[in-house]
């Protein structure tokens, strides 16, 4: 039986007064809670508090340090943070027994892919495909914050979101269920032509780095996107993208 589930893979916690406010407004996301620092007083906190309010979110009154803790960023919350039910975040463990037996499925891993923007629009793009999951380590890649929330337009709120305690953990609980792993880098035979099996999972690396050392033990091949024109790489935003379209034209 999988992990009890940690509120860190229900909740996208997003701080500083503009994106609470947007996340109350929005009818299509369910806000569990919001926490205000003690003392915190002014116009834009009532209508935080008015909205919040009048859609029945409990609001939490805490120190202003721990509101700086919970949020995570000391120099951008504002006093105030709101915990947002993400409807498709799931510990791997999870989804992969709600996946059940040889159900095809196809996955995105982010290896320790640092910039909050490229995971953002990652997220999006591999959401419009129609990917089954983007699993994110707890450590080494970006918390979904608001800066990942703006890149990828709203959408990291519902996108299919995998959580483990680091990568190599994620990966190995996904070759264990039977996915197939290939990391995505220069060098490696054609993605496009490459015969993918019904569980796959595409590995994006660092963006200066590349692939891990310690995540090559866990694939099965290193594929790449032809490139022409006497351009040598994407982006991994751009490549995440391209990955997950050719998935999803697979399926």
């Amino acid at each position: 039986m999988p992990d009890p589930r940690s509120p860190k893979d229900t909740f996208i916690t997003v701080y500083g007064r503009k994106p609470v406010q947007e996340a109350l407004d929005d009818p299509d996301l369910r806000v569990d809670k919001v926490i205000v620092a003690e003392g915190l007083r002014g116009e834009p906190v009532r209508t935080i508090l008015d909205a919040a309010r009048s859609r029945g979110v409990p609001v939490q009154r805490a120190s202003a340090h721990r509101v700086k803790v919970l949020a995570g960023n000391g120099r951008h919350d504002q006093g105030v943070l709101a915990d947002v039910v993400a409807p498709r975040m799931a510990p791997v463990a999870e989804f992969l027994d709600d996946l059940g037996p040889g159900t095809p499925a196809t996955v995105l891993v982010l290896d320790r892919v640092t910039n909050p923007a490229n995971v953002g629009m990652i997220l999006r793009s591999a959401t419009a495909a129609g990917l089954d999951g983007v699993l994110l380590a707890r450590r080494g890649v970006p918390a979904i914050d608001p800066l990942v929330v703006k890149a990828s337009a709203g959408v990291a709120f519902r996108a299919p979101v995998l959580r483990s305690g680091t990568v190599e953990e994620g990966c190995a609980a996904l070759r264990e269920a039977g996915f197939v792993l290939y990391g995505l880098d220069a060098g490696g035979s054609s993605l496009l032509d490459a015969d993918l099996p019904p569980r796959v999972a595409l590995v994006l690396g660092n963006e200066s780095d590349g692939l891990s050392e310690t995540v090559h033990p866990y694939l099965d091949g290193v594929l790449a996107i032809p490139m022409h024109g006497g351009v040598e790489s994407l982006g991994v935003a751009s490549a995440g993208a391209v990955a997950a379209f050719e998935l999803a034209r697979r399926r």
